[in-house]
């Protein structure tokens, strides 16, 4: 059996640190969770360090590209932080994403028996999240997409993806220059609350995107509430079942006991091809989700 080996390095909490071992097409993958608590120095040290001497490399807590449908730009700061990995693929998880969220709503409908029609789904955030989005409004959900409150301060949320779409061409060439500490929470920052925009969350049926994203800017209770999100600990979904929310949807299945990011997938998936990942489409990685039965995991709270 050949083995594999892949590391997610975060800038976020170390103390969400974790490690796996899963059989995959023949494939025995060691998967490894390598949080940096926010230090950019030490991240880009360690992914020098890898570079060469792992399958595949998963960036956490970033996104290599601001995204919205087709257009996508390179954050800045990101690209510096990964300056001098030249060996190891590098991936941020956007891709599959982008593809595989997509389809997620619908297979809440068709496979769990979820009414999500009709329902007001809060999309924290539509660049982070643009194939979630357009899963949930497939299905007929009525969006509130947030990214001008949640990144920007700008207390309007969106109801088209065709305006976000606008905005996007707009916006990225701007935003791609701005900090990542701005664009979002690294390090310590994930583990502190700081409620905004209450009113969204209230209005909101199912409450959608990046947990640290969610968990930041979220009230004390989310009483009945559906939460669409991915890269959870036990300690996360209990924190979640004490503040009232009835159903947890994880866009990716369980592995070694919690839910692993898109880009540890996506580093899974270029670790198994043994392709460039500007090679694989996101068709090939719907195959592979759908080849190996890896499903969005569905827990009743």
């Amino acid at each position: 059996m050949k083995s594999k080996r892949v590391i997610s390095v975060s800038l976020g909490s170390s103390r969400r640190n974790h490690r796996a071992v899963i059989d995959l097409f023949g494939c025995r993958i060691s998967i490894e969770r390598l949080g940096v608590d926010g230090d950019k120095k030490r991240f880009n040290q360690i992914l020098r360090e890898l570079d060469g001497s792992v399958d595949a490399i998963g960036l956490g807590g970033v996104d290599l590209f601001l995204r919205a449908g087709r257009y996508q730009y390179l954050i800045k700061e990101v690209a510096h932080l990964i300056q001098g990995v030249h060996r190891t693929p590098i991936v941020d998880g956007g891709i599959l994403k982008q593809c595989w969220e997509r389809e997620v709503p619908s297979r809440l409908v068709k496979q769990f028996g979820l009414e999500l029609s009709g329902k007001t789904a809060l999309c924290m955030s539509g660049m982070d999240r643009y194939g979630l989005a357009e899963g949930l409004e497939k299905v007929g959900c009525q969006l509130l997409i947030a990214d001008m409150p949640f990144a920007l301060g700008i207390p309007i949320a969106l109801r088209r993806l065709r305006t976000l779409r606008l905005l996007s061409v707009l916006m990225m060439p701007i935003l791609r220059r701005l900090p990542l500490d701005v664009l979002y929470p690294t390090g310590v920052k994930q583990e502190r609350r700081r409620t905004r925009f209450p009113v969204y969350f209230e209005r909101a049926d199912i409450i959608s995107g990046d947990f640290h994203y969610i968990n930041r800017f979220r009230p004390p209770t989310l009483s009945g509430k559906m939460i669409i999100t991915n890269t959870l600990t036990a300690q996360d979904v209990e924190e979640l079942r004490s503040a009232g929310a009835r159903i947890l949807v994880t866009t990716t299945p369980e592995i070694g006991g919690r839910s692993f990011g898109a880009n540890v997938l996506e580093a899974i998936f270029i670790a198994i091809l043994e392709k460039p990942p500007e090679e694989i489409t996101g068709e090939e990685y719907i195959t592979l989700m759908k080849d190996f039965d890896l499903q969005p995991r569905v827990i009743f709270l």
